[in-house]
C-alpha cells in the first residue's frame, strides 16, 4: 500500500465575482510513501494565480514565492491534472489538519467550478494522529500544534528543511508520522472521502442552540429532578438565556426544596449535546427584558 502526505500554501486574494477575499491555492507539494512510510517520490508544483498578479508580502516572507517566482508558475488546472497522476495509486492522503481540505473546496468550487477534483479518497488528519501521540509523551496544550511545533517536541530537526515550502512541510510531516505511527489508531483515523457525509460533515460548524422555542429541543429536555427527593419540580420563572445557558428557579413539588436549574444545548452533525446543572437557589427580581417564553410548568429532570 502506498500513502499520500499533501501539503498546500494559498494566499488570500479578492475575487470579485463573490465579492469577497479567497484563499488561493499557490503551490502544491506532496510526497508518497510505501508501506513503510519512506519516501519513495515527490511533487511540488507553483501555480500561477488566476485571480491576482501579485501575492502579499505576508506570503512571499512566509514561503519564499515572490510575486515572480508566481507569475512563471503552471495554472492551477494543469497542476491538478499532474498532481492526480502522481497520486493516482494511492490509498489514503494526509493532511496537517483538516484546513487543507477547506481551501481544497473553495479552489475547486470557485476557480475550477468543479471540472476537477483533487483525487482523495481515503483521507486522515495527520495532526490528530501526531497530537494524540504527543499527549502520551506528556504534551499538555489542548490547542491545534504547528508542524514546526511538533517536530521540536519530538526532538526533531527543522533546519534542513523550509518550513513553509509545501514539499519540505510534507518530508518533515512524514518524519513525524513515523515516529507517531500506531496501527489501530492509524486505521481508526482514516475516512472515506466518497462517503455522502463526509464534506457535509467537514463544513459543519456546532453552534449553541439559544432559542427556547428551537425544534431540536424536546420538551422533555428541559425537565429537572428535585437534587433532595427526586421529585416532580416546578417552574417558578420564564427561562432566560445567559452565557450559552437556559436558566431558570425550580420548586420541589413534594418537598418545596428550591434550587437553580441550567440546561444548554449544542447542535452536532450527529446528535444534540445537553448538559444539566443545578445550583443554589438565590431570589432575585424578575427582570421582564430578559424573559424568554416559558415552556409547560411541570418540569422534571432526566
Amino acid at each position: 500500500m502506498e500513502y499520500i502526505i499533501l501539503d498546500l500554501e494559498w494566499d488570500s486574494a479578492y475575487f470579485p465575482p463573490e465579492k469577497r477575499f479567497i484563499n488561493q491555492i499557490l503551490q502544491i507539494g506532496a510526497v508518497k510513501l510505501d508501506e513503510d512510510f519512506n519516501v519513495i517520490d515527490t511533487f511540488n508544483r507553483v501555480i500561477c494565480s488566476s485571480v491576482s498578479k501579485r501575492v502579499s508580502s505576508r506570503f512571499a516572507k512566509l514561503t519564499g514565492i515572490t510575486s515572480e517566482i508566481m507569475r512563471n508558475g503552471v495554472p492551477f488546472e494543469e497542476a491538478l491534472e499532474e498532481y492526480n497522476s502522481f497520486s493516482a495509486s494511492a490509498a489514503v492522503t494526509m493532511t496537517w489538519s483538516n484546513s487543507d481540505l477547506y481551501t481544497i473546496i473553495e479552489n475547486e468550487e470557485l476557480l475550477l467550478k468543479n471540472r476537477l477534483k483533487f483525487n482523495i479518497n481515503g483521507y486522515l488528519d495527520l495532526q490528530k494522529l501526531v497530537q494524540g501521540d504527543l499527549y502520551n509523551r506528556g504534551y499538555e496544550s489542548k490547542n491545534q500544534i504547528s508542524l514546526e511545533a511538533a517536530a521540536e517536541f519530538l526532538g526533531v530537526e527543522t533546519e534542513s528543511f523550509e518550513l513553509h515550502n509545501a514539499l519540505d512541510d510534507c518530508r518533515l510531516a512524514a518524519q513525524l508520522l513515523k515516529i507517531c505511527y500506531e496501527q489501530q489508531k492509524f486505521e481508526s483515523l482514516i475516512r472515506d472521502t466518497k462517503k455522502p457525509d463526509f464534506y457535509a460533515r467537514l463544513r459543519f460548524k456546532a453552534y449553541p442552540i439559544s432559542n427556547i422555542k428551537d425544534s431540536n429541543i424536546n420538551p422533555a429536555q428541559l425537565k429537572f429532578q428535585c437534587p433532595e427527593c427526586k421529585g416532580q419540580t416546578r417552574r417558578l420563572r420564564n427561562w432566560k438565556y445567559c452565557n450559552r445557558w437556559f436558566i431558570a428557579d425550580f420548586e420541589c413539588k413534594n418537598c418545596g426544596y428550591k434550587f437553580n436549574g441550567r440546561v444548554s444545548f449544542k447542535k452536532t452533525f450527529d446528535d444534540l449535546q445537553v448538559k444539566h446543572k443545578v445550583c443554589e437557589y438565590r431570589p432575585r427580581k424578575r427582570n421582564n427584558n430578559n424573559d424568554m417564553q416559558s415552556v409547560p410548568e411541570t418540569v422534571q429532570s432526566n
